[in-house]
Formats: C-alpha cells, structure tokens, sequence
C-alpha cells in the first residue's frame, strides 16, 4: 500500500507543478499529514522533489519525454468519457483519478485546456473519495481483487450482504454497470457462474464485504456475450449463455438425446389442456439447436419466444435449400 501511495503522491505532484502542501497531499491521498514527510523521502530517491514555501514540487526535466501521444479529438472523448463514469458510478477510484492524471500530464504540452479539464475530473473523483474513505476504501478492495480474478481467469470467494451474511464462490464473466430504473448512479457490479453451478448472477460490488482469490482456475464460454441485466433482456438467449427454455412434449423419452449437452435439471409439467411440457436450462450452443431437430415433433419450444423464432427462421433457412 505504500509504494501505491508513493506513486500516487508522484501523479499528484506532476498535475500541479505548482506545488502542494503537506495538509494538501494528506488530504487527498486520504492518509494522516505525519506519514506525507516518509512517502516525500521515499519519492525523493526516484526522482528530483523539492520544497518552496512550503510547497512541495517536482523539478521538472528539460528533456523529459511524453510516453502518450492523443490527438485534441482523442483527449476529448476521453475526458467525456471520464466525465461520464464519474458521474454515472455509485463509488468512485483512485486508479481512474491516477489514470486521468496520467494522460492529462501527457497533454499538457499540447492541448492545455484539455488537460486541465481532465485533472479537474480526476480533483473531483479525490473529493468524492473522501467524503466516505472506509466504503470506498472497501468497495476498490473488493473491484482490485475482482478485477485481478477476471484477469487471470480464478475464481474468487465472495463475502455479500445481498441475502444477509452469505459467502459464494464466484467465476467472473464481466465486470461493469448495470442499468436500474430510477437511478441517479449506476452500481458497478460483477456478473459470473456460481461455482459448481451453471447458475450465472449478477452482484452490485458495494454489496460485497470481502473477496479472497483462489487458486482454482476456470474458462469463459466461448458464446458468452456482454450483457446489462435489465427486465427486458433477462430473458434473452441471446444475452446468457444458458438459455430457460419452455418446452412441449409429445413424448417424455424425447429428453434423453438432451444427455449430452450441459443443462440444468429437467422439470415436467402437466398443463391445464392434459399436455405435459418441461422447463430448464440449457447451454447455448448450435449442438441444442441440433438436438431439438433430432427430437422433431415429439418435441415444441414454447418459450422464450425469441429462441422459438431464431429455431423457425434455422428450418425455413434449411427448407430454402431443397425449394429449388
């Protein structure tokens, strides 16, 4: 955590050439006034720091080289962007105020108002921070730990709030907003496969407590797609990597061809009209679209309507080939 505080002490200098005060850098690291004196020693050994009426500044280097080169458009989008998630996030985090830090000093030479807008966005996302440092502290913990899982592809253990004190294991999928109705900001959550399951959720990150990385390694579906888990695409196959389905059966032993595919466990129905139908999850692939041709009218899909009508639109696309 020291050697993140030193760098960040490092950004902070290099985006106000100006100078800061002690008080200054204190408050907006988030740390007590009396360890700014160690992370200054510390920075002092990398590079040339020095103090001016009680300012500490970095002695800038005629010949210092700019490591990233935006065009005015570029720097522009960017910081919409920022601008964006800074107002959208439920929580903010020190490594976008770090990163905006870091491209808006490399523009300073060349787009000087663009740079100064940007580290004005980062200036912002500081003061947010501080105004609740333990759920923040808290909240980027857990995203670190969460991102670092998703990265190498582990699974990570969860400690959430969301059904009292509960503690899962999770394989993260993606990691980003989620869109809810009558919100100012957006919660950050996480969306992965429950382990041992094929039970994917989606978690708001604030309600996370704790998150431990295991050694235990998974893979993402290669037919997993990005998704925002609102009311209208919930149930979307095209959205999930399981699809519910709703099947009509003529006959019960049609199941069986349905062995070899992943799913989840089948449950059978008697309607009101005497049919028997079943519903479960299935993985979304072209072998389930395969399997169902194999059981031909002995089975129907009922719902959802979407998988229903991509299934038509397959056998009218077969039907085509032999009309000629």
């Amino acid at each position: 955590m020291k050697g993140e505080r030193v760098a960040q002490l490092e950004l902070l200098l290099r985006s106000h050439p100006e100078g800061l005060r002690r008080a200054e850098i204190a408050r907006r690291l988030g740390v007590h006034r009396s360890t700014i004196s160690r992370y200054v020693e510390d920075l002092s050994k990398h590079i040339d720091i020095y103090e001016d009426n009680n300012l500490i500044k970095i002695r800038q280097k005629e010949d210092e080289d700019e490591n990233i080169a935006l065009s005015i458009y570029e720097g522009i989008a960017f910081n919409m962007g920022a601008e964006i998630l800074a107002s959208n996030a439920e929580l903010q985090s020190p490594h976008l105020a770090s990163g905006l830090r870091k491209i808006a000093m490399n523009m300073r030479s060349y787009a000087p108002k663009v740079s100064d807008n940007i580290l004005s966005v980062a200036d912002r996302i500081d003061q947010e921070i501080q105004k609740n440092k333990s759920l923040n502290y808290r909240y980027n913990a857990v995203f670190e730990v969460l991102i670092d899982a998703w990265v190498t592809g582990r699974i990570v253990r969860l400690s959430t709030t969301v059904d009292g004190d509960e503690e899962i294991e999770l394989a993260p999928y993606f990691i980003g907003f989620r869109e809810e109705e009558n919100q100012d900001r957006k919660p950050i959550t996480v969306t992965g496969r429950l382990r041992h399951t094929k039970e994917i959720i989606t978690l708001d990150i604030t309600k996370i407590t704790k998150a431990v990385l295991l050694d235990e390694t998974y893979t993402i579906p290669d037919n997993l797609k990005p998704f925002r888990m609102t009311k209208e695409n919930e149930a979307s196959y095209d959205a999930i990597d399981m699809i519910p389905l709703k099947l009509g059966l003529k006959e019960k032993s049609a199941m069986n061809s349905f062995s070899d595919i992943i799913h989840t466990d089948i449950g059978f129905h008697n309607e009101a009209d005497g049919s028997l139908s079943c519903t479960f999850k299935a993985e979304n692939s072209i072998e389930l679209m395969m399997h169902l041709f194999q059981c031909g009218s002995a089975v129907r899909i009922i719902e959802p309507e979407s998988y229903r009508q991509k299934y038509i639109s397959y056998m009218k696309s077969i039907l085509k080939l032999y009309e000629s």
